[in-house]
């Protein structure tokens, strides 16, 4: 995949004076099953989270609450998502090399994954991961 299949894609987002509510549908929203989806919390200022790419797994990333940033990579070029209103996310297509930084105090991160976890999808190493790019 490339970068330019990467998008931030718009959630509903239904107003009232209660307070907002957003929701992601598989199928509609985003363009896989969801198998997986779990949140990353509490990242110490500075800190990064991810630093690799899947051969296989899509995500949908959204910001809950706070602010970060993704930055995508796909052996050729970059670019950074500010991901900071829990009404859009970002799909990820397979085969992007990412990291997320740049955590504000109590961000949340929320994550729906299209694989159940799987190691052997990893590819940690970024070498490796032109390697793999190449061979794509």
């Amino acid at each position: 995949m490339k970068l330019a299949d990467a998008q931030i894609i718009q959630l509903p987002k239904i107003e009232d004076e209660r307070g907002n509510l957003s929701f992601l549908q598989q199928g509609n929203q985003i363009p896989f099953a969801i198998k997986r989806v779990y949140w990353i919390y509490d990242v110490p200022g500075g800190e990064y989270r991810g630093a690799h790419a899947y051969k296989h797994n899509k995500e949908f990333i959204v910001a809950l609450s706070g602010s970060f940033d993704v930055v995508l990579d796909d052996g050729v070029d970059k670019k950074v998502f500010s991901l900071n209103r829990s009404y859009y996310g970002l799909y990820v297509p397979s085969g992007l090399w990412r990291y997320m930084d740049n955590f504000s105090t109590n961000s949340l991160a929320f994550i729906a994954s299209s694989t159940v976890f799987d190691t052997a999808d990893y590819i940690r190493d970024y070498d490796a991961f032109l390697t793999y790019k190449k061979g794509t």
